[in-house]
């Protein structure tokens, strides 16, 4: 039972990524989802989360309206569309679930390894 961030690597200042968020092992459409990042030094913080009916959507103001998170069920995956990217997105991106919609990190588990952005200026 694994959820595995990917698609993270380098990208312009202003520019655009995709992370994906796969499932393994479960199936994701019962569950909460989130994602994360954490800066080196400090504390993960929460980016985004969808619930799993996908009905309530959370952004952190740091990304709203730059950031969009979507759930496609048939492929057991969670995107996160990373657009208008700031040199200040840099961070590992982690994803992780949760049996009810919440922004706090301390109730997600199945935290995978994450995914490292780096933004050039």
């Amino acid at each position: 039972v694994q959820l595995q961030a990917s698609g993270g690597g380098l990208v312009h200042d202003g520019g655009f990524l995709r992370l994906p968020c796969v499932a393994s092992g479960f199936t994701l459409e019962p569950w909460a989802i989130g994602w994360f990042r954490q800066f080196p030094g400090k504390e993960r913080e929460t980016v985004s989360c969808i619930s799993s009916r996908e009905g309530t959507l959370y952004y952190a103001d740091a990304v709203k309206g730059r950031f969009t998170i979507s759930k496609d069920n048939a492929e057991n995956t969670v995107y996160l569309q990373l657009n208008s990217v700031k040199p200040e997105d840099k961070a590992v991106y982690y994803c992780a679930a949760s049996i009810q919609f919440t922004m706090h990190a301390n109730e997600y588990f199945n935290w995978g390894q994450g995914t490292l952005v780096t933004v050039s200026s």
